[in-house]
């Protein structure tokens, strides 16, 4: 919530979410930042998944550099939010585990690098 004063522009985009824009001598603050991607792990596994059409579970591991639990807990944190969808198979009896992100993943993706893109012009206009 934007302190009362704070110069602070909001626009809409065609998706219908709001992108905060730095107004002169305005306030754009860290509360606003999407908390569920701001994680470093929920971040790199997002960012990873933007790139690549899907990875697997020991993928994102490697890439991540973290422990089967860690993984475990923030994917699930990223499918309950519906950023990511999760598909899991056999190859014989060997499980394998394959993540994609979605649409609204991708979306949350672009609106939090535009936030962030927000505050480094801020902080450099400085």
């Amino acid at each position: 919530m934007a302190r009362p004063g704070a110069a602070r522009e909001t626009q809409r985009r065609a998706d219908g979410a709001a992108t905060g824009e730095v107004a002169a001598g305005g306030k754009l603050g860290a509360a606003e930042l999407d908390r569920l991607i701001h994680e470093r792990i929920r971040l790199g596994i997002v960012s990873a998944l933007a790139v690549n059409d899907a990875l697997s579970f020991s993928e994102l591991k490697t890439l991540m550099k973290t422990t089967d639990g860690n993984l475990s807990v923030h994917a699930r944190k990223l499918e309950e939010a519906q950023y990511v969808v999760c598909r899991k198979s056999f190859d014989g009896r060997v499980p394998h585990t394959e993540y994609r992100l979605t649409q609204s993943g991708r979306r949350a993706l672009e609106r939090y690098l535009e936030h962030m893109e927000a505050l480094i012009r801020a902080t450099r206009g400085r």
